[in-house]
């Protein structure tokens, strides 16, 4: 028997566009968060144009149910799963790239477009996409915005939010609307293009995107550095920036990881090591990049570590392959594995990285920590049982103590994953009630009947 919400959204987007069987609708009942509830939704809709989304919504209105948008579902926050059952709507049939302009330096693409596929499409015109998640091969531009993703590139390149310059939007009324552009320069009205990047689906859904692309760099230099102590590779990091060197990536393995990641990838890194950074400086040329490599190497050294630099673009692969299997590698060890992205001011980056370290041994947890040091971006990882109710308490009150730590130093809860479930309930330990209180006011205003996305990122009155 079809459920009463299917006929109607065939009508609008056909038969081949929606989803309805049991089976069918578990793999959108999570996403890539561990340690978070699991509900089906009611039905799955694929749309393939703006307007298609824009009818879908008056019908979600007309039902009074809510609309849940989702890109690939790689979000570590919680930020895609249907609480309330309702409506998915997947923009994954929606991905072309409409438009590459080499002269403007410039790309508009639908939300369903993967990140790494733009890639590929401009690597012809000598251009790049910089954002650059951890999930670059599935993850979705809409998606990506919505979360306001970031990535190994961020430290030098900056996030999501630096290349999306405009966007037609889809608001929780079925209306759309259009603002930003090719422009570089744009002061028309409120900026809400970043209003919506980062928004997770809760105040409206990107049906196009408009977004900056820059000159690939021409040259670049790998290297490793191993330390004996935590405090010397975050002290390097921290002395790297004084020395006004900006890598393209500066990211961090402490001990567990480093071990778990050979283990895994077997890409030769060093077990012994306390940890280990993964530095890559590019540029327009060749002296340039030399200059900040040895720049690097002098830094480095006066931390007492040990500077090795990637020979071949074989070996620079190989680095960066076992860098993205960091998480995988991981989550190898357990059935749970809870990842955080706590962020401080790079001069907080040594005292967050033994916080982390300290944490996971007061509670017995099996904890590693990686990410991207650079910018102060931290992924403490903790690897768990969810079948254990007491390690699942443990793990718990180390995250509030990683949160509560990274707040102290100055820092804020989510660097790059977002708020979505995982994170709602510490919004108020950073925002203030007077924060909380805005936040229910933007949303209120532009989604009163808290039809998209609800559950998300918003606390209600009384649960936060």
């Amino acid at each position: 028997m079809l459920p009463p919400l299917v006929p109607g959204l065939e009508e609008i987007v056909g038969k081949e566009n929606v989803l309805w069987n049991a089976v069918d609708l578990t793999a959108y009942s999570y996403d890539a968060t561990a340690d978070q509830p699991r509900q089906t939704p009611d039905v799955v809709v694929f749309p393939t144009t703006a307007e298609a989304v824009q009818k879908i919504v008056h019908f979600a209105r007309e039902q009074k149910t809510p609309l849940y948008p989702r890109g690939s579902g790689t979000n570590l926050s919680g930020g895609t799963i249907p609480l309330r059952k309702g409506i998915v709507i997947s923009f994954q049939k929606m991905n072309k790239i409409l438009e590459i302009d080499a002269e403007n330096l410039t790309a508009t693409v639908q939300p369903g477009v993967v990140i790494a596929d733009l890639n590929a499409a401009v690597a012809p015109f000598g251009l790049i996409y910089p954002p650059d998640p951890g999930t670059v091969s599935t993850a979705t531009m809409g998606g990506s915005a919505a979360e306001n993703s970031g990535g190994l590139r961020g430290l030098k390149y900056g996030v999501t939010k630096h290349y999306v310059m405009g966007m037609e939007v889809v608001l929780a009324n079925g209306s759309a609307v259009r603002f930003g552009g090719k422009t570089v320069k744009n002061v028309t009205a409120y900026d809400f293009s970043s209003l919506f990047v980062g928004s997770e689906g809760t105040l409206g859904m990107m049906t196009e995107l408009t977004v900056k692309l820059i000159p690939a760099p021409k040259a670049h230099r790998t290297m490793t550095a191993v330390f004996k102590t935590l405090e010397d590779a975050g002290n390097t990091v921290a002395g790297i920036i004084k020395a006004k060197v900006i890598p393209a990536t500066l990211e961090i393995m402490d001990q567990m990881t480093i071990r778990t990641v050979e283990n895994f990838s077997k890409a030769g890194l060093p077990t012994d090591a306390r940890a280990l950074l993964l530095i890559e400086v590019d540029g327009m040329s060749e002296d340039l990049v030399a200059r900040e490599a040895e720049a690097v190497a002098g830094v480095v050294n006066a931390n007492h570590g040990e500077l090795k630099t990637a020979a071949t673009d074989a070996e620079r692969n190989q680095l960066w392959a076992a860098r993205r299997s960091a998480l995988p590698a991981l989550a190898s060890l357990n059935n749970t594995v809870v990842l955080e992205d706590a962020t401080v001011p790079r001069s907080r980056i040594t005292d967050m990285l033994v916080a982390c370290e300290a944490i996971g041994k007061k509670h017995g947890l099996t904890l590693g920590t990686f990410g991207h040091a650079g910018d102060g971006n931290l992924h403490p990882t903790i690897l768990c049982d969810k079948n254990n109710a007491d390690e699942m308490a443990r793990m718990h009150r180390a995250v509030e103590e990683i949160f509560d730590a990274a707040l102290g130093f100055g820092g804020t809860l989510s660097g790059e994953h977002g708020i979505g479930i995982a994170k709602m309930k510490f919004l108020g330990n950073e925002l203030g009630q007077s924060g909380l209180e805005l936040l229910r006011s933007v949303k209120e205003a532009l989604d009163p009947d808290y039809l998209l996305n609800p559950g998300k990122m918003v606390p209600t009155k009384g649960n936060a």
